[in-house]
């Protein structure tokens, strides 16, 4: 029998008699996870705003989604990752139907280049928009398998190449999208996407998507996702660079060559084209191509120095820019029965000409101003430095109850710091007893002989200490860096005395290299701060996890820079307040890969040995679980060989 709606409270729905145990193979109580649970039940049913510190092994995933789905009211979930929504959707709400006795009206939604095009695809059938035998054959995958598709989710074709470029030219980007006015509008994989949410209970979407759709939700062109009363969030502890992310403005060089190229392609094709529409283009070409080299030429992330002088110097450039974009979108207004791929042309050379506008000549004291070169793209950003009144306003204001919960959220068992970056005032707050004896099943481990971090000897003795760690551990290892230069360097020592396999990053896709890990015994992964989070490697194959230093952000990249020099001009302390509360998540962050069940055991290891040394090193300990500590490599040799 499965358990009505409203029927049961969480408290019995979690006992050890209750609908979960008798349904969960491996059901065990877990203190933390009932807490969690019945916080959230008052929370919707109060209509307040809750934040929570669930540790792994807590099983949040279901102590908020059985109180979403007893509430009976539409909630949103958003999750860090695709592949969290994916294991939430897959996983977790078929074993729910199970336990409820009923199919549950759930849904989930990614953002639009993750679906395909039904009209991009006809169009390529009939267009000579592929190249090469690779895009002919992945289109032929693509083709056959969007006759039969439900969701027209990209993930389901798994035997479509993660970097297919076929893919970028029939998925369900705004940049081409016609909206109402296209053809296969009512079949529109995005179009049933909307559908099924307002007839959901539960939409389960990531991050990048929730507050991409925040942003849009007082422009015409709207957002996507229904009204709802309540959301969670899980991984919480990203939503301050997501929110300042979208919140933001941001404009490249490829962004313009993009338009250009799709106005001349497609003017070609529903042959609307002009002499003068060419030259306008063509301008448009020459103008940014004269605008985007006189920047600052530096590879890399840099504030944008010198702002207002570029400006005053290049105001000729950038005014090209503008004017062009903005002849380009009259001419195409004027374009007689225009045909349906017009209209999103048209937006598109407005919102350029408008970011244009905003990063070339508005000095809002509230956004820091900053550029990056990657490759052959120049990016040009305006990031909100305090996005906490931006949430207070449309987040917090907007919703009846919204919910933040992740591993890593307290510092020194305080939410004080997060609850000021976001603008969340007045919440209830819970620290969920943990599921593991942290004490029993990991060491950390703080050499006291290495030379500060920031000391050139610090490298060689460093790699002579963790090539002995290694070979205690025998491989089984993160060694986990807060810059790539480190990584590539410590790699360059020590791989080659090894006698374990090394995976680097950056060698590979991601996703691969775990997977490579996960199947190779003893190996040893080098990386940075992509596999400091939602990485998830339990048993014996990861025995020890190696950082660095302390994972204190770089104070001259340009927004750490553009926040601290705010907390400092508004009299406060910005290590305190800011660089080490975030040095202090992220570091519990890196270390949470090595404890993911309680049969897991091992070393954590952090070569930084300032965390004893400095006054400040106290609020890393408070922070962390109860591990059992040592400075002693004795110690350590003798826990692996138990």
């Amino acid at each position: 029998m499965g358990v009505e709606t409203r029927a049961t409270g969480v408290r019995q729905f979690f006992s050890p008699r209750g609908p979960l145990a008798q349904r969960h193979p491996q059901y065990e109580f877990r203190r933390g996870q009932i807490a969690m649970a019945e916080a959230v039940e008052a929370a919707l049913r109060d209509r307040r705003h809750l934040i929570v510190e669930a540790g792994t092994g807590t099983g949040k995933t279901l102590a908020y989604l059985a109180p979403a789905i007893l509430s009976g009211c539409r909630i949103v979930v958003s999750t860090g990752t695709k592949n969290l929504q994916e294991q939430l959707f897959y996983k977790d709400v078929p074993f729910l139907e199970g336990v409820f006795g009923r199919k549950l009206n759930v849904c989930y939604m990614k953002g639009r280049a993750n679906y395909a095009c039904r009209q991009k695809i006809y169009d390529a059938e009939r267009q000579a928009v592929l190249e090469g035998l690779e895009e002919v054959a992945d289109f032929q995958i693509i083709r056959a398998w969007e006759a039969v598709t439900e969701f027209g989710d990209r993930a389901e074709i798994r035997q479509l190449p993660e970097d297919s470029t076929a893919w970028a030219k029939v998925d369900a980007r705004r940049d081409l999208c016609a909206g109402q006015k296209c053809p296969q509008f009512e079949r529109c994989f995005l179009t049933l996407m909307q559908r099924r949410a307002h007839e959901s209970d539960i939409i389960i979407v990531n991050h990048h998507l929730f507050f991409a759709d925040l942003a849009l939700k007082d422009e015409d062109f709207g957002g996507i996702l229904p009204e709802c009363r309540a959301v969670v969030f899980d991984e919480a502890h990203e939503l301050e660079e997501v929110a300042g992310q979208y919140f933001g403005v941001s404009l490249s060089n490829l962004q313009i060559q993009e338009l250009w190229r799709d106005i001349a392609r497609i003017s070609r094709i529903r042959n609307f084209g002009s002499p003068e529409l060419d030259l306008a283009i063509d301008t448009l070409g020459q103008a940014t191509e004269a605008l985007f080299a006189a920047l600052p030429q530096g590879e890399g992330r840099a504030g944008f120095s010198g702002r207002e002088a570029f400006v005053k110097r290049h105001r000729g450039k950038y005014r090209a820019v503008a004017e062009a974009l903005e002849l380009t979108a009259a001419l195409l207004r004027l374009v007689e029965q225009a045909p349906e791929e017009l209209i999103p042309l048209v937006r598109r050379a407005g919102e350029l000409e408008q970011k244009i506008h905003f990063l070339f000549q508005e000095t809002d004291p509230r956004f820091v101003y900053w550029m990056e070169r990657r490759g052959r793209g120049c990016y040009l950003q305006a990031t909100p430095i305090d996005v906490s009144a931006i949430l207070a306003e449309r987040l917090f204001g907007q919703m009846d109850t919204v919910v933040l919960t992740s591993a890593t959220l307290a510092v020194g068992g305080s939410f004080d710091f997060v609850q000021r970056r976001l603008g969340l005032e007045g919440a209830r707050a819970l620290i969920a007893p943990d599921n593991f004896d942290y004490a029993r099943q990991a060491l950390l481990y703080v050499p006291q002989h290495l030379p500060d971090p920031r000391e050139p000897g610090f490298l060689a003795a460093a790699a002579e200490e963790v090539l002995r760690l290694l070979r205690h551990s025998r491989g089984r290892a993160f060694v986990l860096f807060t810059s790539y230069q480190q990584m590539r360097a410590m790699h360059d020592r020590i791989a080659f005395a090894l006698d374990y396999p090394t995976l680097l990053q950056g060698t590979g896709p991601r996703s691969a290299l775990l997977e490579e890990f996960r199947s190779t015994p003893h190996a040893v992964l080098f990386a940075t701060a992509s596999f400091w989070q939602g990485v998830d490697v339990p048993g014996d194959q990861l025995s020890c996890v190696i950082i660095d230093r302390l994972p204190f952000a770089v104070p001259s990249d340009p927004v750490v820079e553009a926040r601290i020099r705010l907390i400092r001009e508004k009299q406060g302390n910005p290590f305190y307040e800011y660089q080490l509360p975030q040095a202090a998540i992220a570091l519990k962050q890196g270390f949470g890969r090595l404890i993911r069940s309680k049969a897991d055991r091992g070393v954590l290891v952090l070569l930084d040995n300032r965390i004893t040394k400095q006054r400040y090193g106290q609020v890393f300990f408070d922070s962390l679980p109860a591990y059992r500590f040592t400075t002693d490599i004795e110690e350590v040799e003798r826990f692996f060989h138990v």
